[in-house]
């Protein structure tokens, strides 16, 4: 079999070839995984609790080691793969400071010699098939609680992300995870094929709305737990009594910050009529502004697209809004990265005079591309912002907090945001609604998901 091969998306540099594991491979793994399950489930939540609490330890100590090889592997900027890390440390501090409440046995009733008590047990062997765009904040989101609850976990990180999800794994073993409670399986397409035919108890996968479909009609007849985190055409409106000038600055960051590769990176934006020249000339500056480079220099604030096939998807985006109409202020194209043409570099592109006849407006871009529409007023942002078939995060901009959650009391989606965008807390549940996907992770739900409730019926004597 033929290794994975990995490359780093700036330069095209061969990184790393990883022996891939066969169908044989990921069987063996799934039932040593399922054997060590029950032991450590039969541990206090303590002991897991400390395990976590040295894994944490190890991260903040090779902070920078590892930055570097997410950045190396993803093309993404050593700040943001620093920022990165740093916000997942905090996701750890989450999950240790919630799992002994969300996990606490609760009784519910108890009168008349009768009490009624619900226990939270793990689901058994998770099968966690994870993104390239975050790794770490992807991963982690299933694989802290899912491990804090007793599950064993066989976790297939992208293969764009491969050499962060063995390092992961590294780190686990490092702070006293048993090798084979927590096992990694690595390939492409074929090796999640072969993870799920295993016999998990729980399937969690973040990607593609098309892979997500396949998953779910893969695993329909098994009866057992599946969470699908899946895309968005995450939406932004700016309100006539918006401020254009720091709104546009906000926005420019939130849709091109790891350039547009995040799930909740804002894809079109709706202006009022009235403030949508100064918001759009604004806007463009600040794309101007960012600074193209070498990932691993400090100073780069836009990075190479993760992978090379995603050119063409906004390439024939900005065609198409072209043949209908619209208007390229800036970008538009690949463009020539610090390493002598090679890479897979897109400039920072700006779209205007859109309508949702264009596919810039309508279909997940994942890249550093906007479209940016004028409306007339409310009703009319609000029809657009939820003519989707995604549902995951929208938002809006406007001093008065009465009119933003009137707004936003509208949309569909699983997060909305008021003056802010591109945010997500471990405090709040992370959720889509249609083909965003189903399930959910972080706050003390996105502990509780990993495991099932007892209902316990108990009469004295």
């Amino acid at each position: 079999m033929k290794p994975l091969v990995i490359q780093n998306p700036a330069n095209h540099e061969t990184l790393a070839e990883l022996a891939i594991d066969s169908a044989a491979d990921i069987a063996n793994k799934a039932a040593r995984a399922r054997r060590a399950q029950p032991q450590w489930a039969a541990r206090s939540l303590d002991s897991r609790m400390a395990i976590i609490e040295k894994f944490r330890v190890i991260v903040a100590r090779d902070l920078d080691r590892l930055a570097t090889t997410m950045t190396k592997e993803t093309g993404k900027p050593i700040a943001h793969s620093r920022n990165e890390l740093n916000g997942f440390l905090g996701r750890i501090d989450f999950f240790l400071g919630h799992s002994k409440h969300a996990l606490a046995p609760q009784t519910v009733f108890n009168a008349d010699g009768m009490r009624e008590e619900i226990h939270r047990e793990p689901l058994g062997l998770l099968g966690n098939i994870s993104a390239w765009n975050y790794p770490w904040f992807v991963g982690g989101n299933v694989y802290v609680p899912g491990l804090l609850t007793g599950n064993s976990i066989l976790y297939k990180p992208s293969e764009y992300a491969s050499l962060s999800g063995l390092a992961m794994r590294d780190a686990l073993y490092e702070a006293g995870v048993p090798e084979d409670v927590f096992l990694t399986v690595i390939g492409a397409g074929d090796a999640g094929t072969n993870l799920l035919a295993q016999s998990i108890n729980g399937l969690f996968f973040t990607g593609s709305v098309a892979t997500g479909r396949a998953i779910a009609k893969a695993m329909g007849s098994r009866f057992v737990k599946l969470q699908l985190e899946l895309g968005g055409k995450d939406p932004t409106y700016v309100c006539a009594d918006a401020n254009a000038l720091t709104s546009a600055d906000s926005l420019a960051d939130g849709a091109m910050y790891n350039a547009g590769q995040s799930c909740c990176s804002v894809e079109r934006i709706y202006v009022h009529e009235s403030i949508h020249e100064a918001f759009v000339g604004q806007f463009v500056r600040a794309c101007e502004a960012l600074k193209l480079g070498d990932p691993l220099s400090e100073s780069t604030t836009l990075g190479p697209l993760t992978r090379a096939g995603q050119i063409d998807v906004l390439n024939h985006q900005v065609s198409d809004a072209r043949k209908k109409g619209a208007r390229i202020l800036l970008g538009g194209g690949t463009t020539r990265g610090p390493f002598d043409g090679k890479g897979n570099w897109y400039a920072p592109t700006v779209v205007t005079d859109t309508r949702h006849e264009m596919l810039v407006m309508t279909e997940e871009s994942f890249g550093p591309i906007i479209g940016i529409q004028k409306v007339s007023g409310d009703d009319e942002a609000i029809r657009l912002m939820n003519d989707t078939t995604y549902g995951l995060t929208a938002g809006v901009y406007t001093p008065d907090e009465t009119r933003a959650r009137q707004i936003l009391a509208r949309v569909n989606a699983g997060s909305v945001y008021w003056n802010c965008c591109d945010r997500v807390s471990p405090r709040l549940p992370w959720s889509g609604r249609g083909d965003s996907g189903v399930g959910l992770t972080l706050s003390e739900e996105g502990i509780t998901t990993f495991t099932q409730p007892k209902a316990w019926h108990l009469r004295s004597a």
